[in-house]
């Protein structure tokens, strides 16, 4: 790990992603107190997958239509058309 104050860490930005691009932390200090750590990714799963909510995830429908079946939304019309009001 290496620990550095706030002001080499803006002087030395590049090498600092450089080193935490190679698997190292870097610690950033201010006024001598640590603020920030800079740490590597982990690869076990895309970025993307996680960030994204279960809501919108894909899925499997639970209930599988017979082909020709009318969906629910079908069936609602079709009672509104046929209702007398």
């Amino acid at each position: 790990m290496h620990t550095l104050p706030l002001s080499e860490f803006r002087a030395n930005v590049s090498a600092m992603l450089d080193l935490v691009e190679q698997g190292e932390t870097v610690r950033i200090l201010r006024h001598g107190k640590p603020v920030a750590e800079l740490v590597p990714l982990k690869a076990d799963a895309p970025l993307a997958e996680k960030k994204l909510p279960s809501w919108k995830r894909p899925f499997e429908p639970v209930i599988k239509l017979a082909p020709g079946a009318k969906t629910g939304a079908q069936l609602i019309v079709d009672e509104r058309e046929s209702s007398p009001w």
